[in-house]
């Protein structure tokens, strides 16, 4: 289990996990791998009625957000993020995380059908960046960790508020308000987990889990949030012990699987030309606009006031801003969200990602590897003893 938790053998898992999907996806079994993804799985007697690959996208992947939700509020209440002058700086490198890469992609789809695809560009994989980090970066100061934990934390928020209000459709007002309800009774009984008898209460948290989450699939607000809520409403004591121990089962079967579902694309055979605009933007924008976007607004929140975070050099930022551009997962997530309605688009898209995420995972290894030799270079001893 040990390796399952460090940063980066689940990395790993999941590079290899899309991979596999993009290889069987144009190998001889790739239309019946893709069908049978497809094929739907309902529940008899209710509202739903799921593909196999929307089961791993809204069902599945509604544990990742949950672990990520509790997370996030453990560093907003005790960590990184606690305080304004120690969220200012990653924040605002954030906002230019975010920007930047939007900007991108919009100077390649200005004026065309597929501009809708903005927010794609915009996530950072926090598992992916860290793995690389934890591979690369031997040697670099803790606060260049830390300022990309805060940084991929409130990438997520901004990943998270996308999913939550820009793809909602045919929003169920009362269907909502049930799913609110329920959050509201697994956070009270969250918070007796230690007071009342531990087998009732975990089987009614669960149920009511469940309930939220189908409530919020019927909604019309994407499923996933449902994980999001969950985690932020959950005690926090008893939320980061089921984080610990459910969070080697999602590094080695939740992400892998919707890794290679969403990695299940067929390389259109068209000549560079003829790719859609989407595919460029999300190609450049994410190694590109992150790292401008990032090191950029790094440098103005350090130049005009640091917070509560240390310096950080320029050149660390630049290697932060590329790690900030393997959008993977939740860029994954966005879009299959954003084309839901054009395959063909959707797929060239999902090709952006991961070429674009290739990309800054290259520049990421090749810039976080010279400035970790940097700083231990610099913190060797300079002074060597002469023998007399």
């Amino acid at each position: 289990m040990s390796l399952l938790r460090s940063a980066r053998f689940p990395a790993i898992l999941l590079l290899l996990a899309a991979v596999v999907g993009l290889a069987v996806a144009n190998s001889p079994i790739g239309a019946a791998v893709i069908d049978v993804s497809h094929a739907h799985l309902g529940v008899p007697g209710s509202i739903i009625d799921l593909s196999l690959a929307h089961w791993v996208s809204d069902g599945l992947l509604v544990i990742f957000f949950f672990v990520v939700s509790v997370e996030l509020q453990f560093e907003l209440t005790r960590g990184e993020l606690r305080s304004f002058s120690r969220a200012v700086q990653p924040a605002i490198a954030a906002a230019g995380g975010v920007i930047v890469p939007i900007a991108v992609y919009l100077a390649f789809t200005a004026g065309t059908d597929v501009a809708e695809g903005w927010p794609i560009p915009t996530a950072t994989d926090i598992a992916f960046a860290l793995g690389v980090l934890a591979v690369f970066g031997r040697g670099l100061p803790s606060a260049v960790r830390v300022f990309l934990l805060a940084l991929a934390i409130l990438d997520d928020i901004v990943g998270i508020v996308f999913i939550a209000v820009l793809f909602a459709t045919d929003v169920n007002v009362w269907m909502l308000v049930g799913a609110l309800v329920a959050v509201i009774a697994f956070a009270v009984l969250s918070r007796n987990l230690d007071t009342r008898g531990r087998p009732l209460v975990i089987s009614l948290m669960v149920v009511l889990a469940v309930l939220t989450w189908v409530l919020v699939l019927g909604s019309g607000v994407h499923a996933t949030i449902a994980g999001v809520v969950l985690g932020l409403a959950m005690s926090q004591s008893p939320a980061l012990r089921v984080r610990h121990a459910i969070e080697p089962w999602v590094n080695a079967i939740v992400l892998p699987v919707f890794a290679f579902t969403a990695a299940l694309v067929v390389i259109p055979s068209l000549g560079i030309g003829e790719l859609s605009p989407a595919f460029w933007g999300i190609l450049i924008a994410l190694p590109v606009g992150k790292i401008i976007g990032i090191a950029g607004a790094g440098w103005l929140a350090q130049r005009f006031g640091s917070g509560g975070h240390p310096k950080i050099a320029f050149a660390d930022l630049l290697a932060a801003g590329a790690l900030g551009g393997i959008g993977f997962t939740v860029s994954l997530l966005l879009a299959n969200l954003a084309f839901a309605d054009s395959a063909a688009v959707r797929d060239e898209a999902i090709l952006g990602v991961l070429g674009g995420s290739l990309i800054s995972l290259a520049l990421a290894a090749v810039l976080v590897s010279w400035r970790a030799r940097h700083h231990r270079r610099s913190t060797q001893p300079t002074d060597v003893p002469v023998p007399a």
